[in-house]
């Protein structure tokens, strides 16, 4: 069904389940869809947890949760089909005009159907079987970033997508949090989704301490001993909040930021959406399609034929991300604000 045959979108579904870094990159195309379709209802499908972050979004009508973590466990099978039940009826029962499946994966294609929208929308290179639950698709291609990538899917629905704008969801822009912070401060995120990515937690830890100014190192619950190694390694003048703030009081965190260094992962979107300053370093990952969106940011690699290779864990010749050094980095923060941090 090409997308010219629907007059106009009344009720649209996006399915973007996680991760982080992808819900920030999704929220320009969701700016785009409304400013495009202002009366659109919109729905978001998403994982549990992941959810808080879009919770209250003045441009989202309803969130449908998918509790990722737990279906997708052999032991909780007989709940997960009860749910995943609930889950079709309730999506069916909607009357989507379209259903945009922004993953491109089996599972998100599987439920991009299950919304029973008379058009389903979605890249057509993408993985594991998900094109055949689209009746219009267009081609993403590798070679250009996960924003624009979802945009085209939004030019493809009529929208304007001139500008890239991030809507988040409100948030309290001075919770409790704040109050434990220097006056001025950089943010570290030493963590990663795939241990491949993650420069040694030692070395953020050195950077740390060469700095002229504070820094906020930032993990999640289960990161903590990663976040007390950055904080060691500093000569305990980096503070660690790991597993203290819920999503919505990060965004403060970061926003609030003179700047930030990272690995390849979710927090990194915020900043870069929050115009923070990223110095971002990338080993297996490609920063082209991954990497801080936005020209003020710096991205900090090596060239060597085999990166990006994209995996999992690091190689026996884990080269692209041990011959980051912290004098790089740190060179890289001086090229930018001077030798005053």
């Amino acid at each position: 069904m090409p997308p010219g045959s629907l007059r106009k979108i009344e009720k649209l579904l996006i399915i973007k389940p996680s991760a982080l870094g992808d819900i920030v990159h999704s929220l320009p195309f969701l700016a785009a869809i409304k400013k495009t379709y202002p009366h659109c209802e919109v729905h978001w499908l998403v994982a549990t947890g992941l959810h808080t972050f879009l919770e209250g979004h003045p441009l989202i009508r309803r969130l449908w949760l998918f509790d990722k973590q737990r279906w997708k466990k052999a032991a909780n099978m007989g709940r997960t089909m009860v749910e995943l039940k609930a889950l079709w009826h309730g999506l069916r029962g909607q009357g989507f005009d379209v259903s945009v499946d922004l993953s491109g994966l089996l599972r998100s294609g599987l439920l991009t159907w299950a919304g029973g929208a008379r058009l389903r929308l979605g890249f057509a290179d993408s993985d594991e079987g998900s094109t055949f639950f689209y009746n219009s698709k267009v081609v993403g291609g590798d070679a250009i970033h996960a924003i624009d990538r979802y945009l085209k899917l939004a030019a493809l629905l009529g929208c304007d997508t001139s500008e890239v704008v991030y809507p988040f969801a409100p948030y309290d822009h001075e919770p409790a949090i704040c109050r434990e912070l220097p006056a001025r401060y950089a943010v570290f995120a030493p963590s990663a989704g795939k241990a491949a990515n993650r420069w040694p937690a030692a070395r953020f830890g050195e950077l740390a301490g060469r700095l002229n100014m504070p820094v906020v190192v930032i993990a999640g619950q289960s990161e903590k001993e990663l976040a007390r190694e950055v904080v060691t390694a500093s000569g305990h003048k980096a503070l660690s909040i790991a597993g203290g703030t819920n999503l919505k009081e990060l965004v403060v965190v970061i926003e609030k930021a003179a700047f930030f260094v990272t690995n390849d992962t979710g927090p990194m979107h915020i900043a870069a959406a929050k115009e923070v300053p990223v110095f971002a370093i990338f080993g297996p990952a490609n920063p082209v399609r991954t990497g801080p969106y936005g020209a003020i940011h710096t991205v900090i690699r090596r060239e060597l034929d085999c990166s990006p290779c994209y995996r999992w864990k690091p190689c026996a010749n884990w080269r692209c991300m041990e011959e980051i050094t912290v004098d790089m980095v740190h060179q890289a923060i001086q090229d930018r604000f001077g030798t005053a941090v």
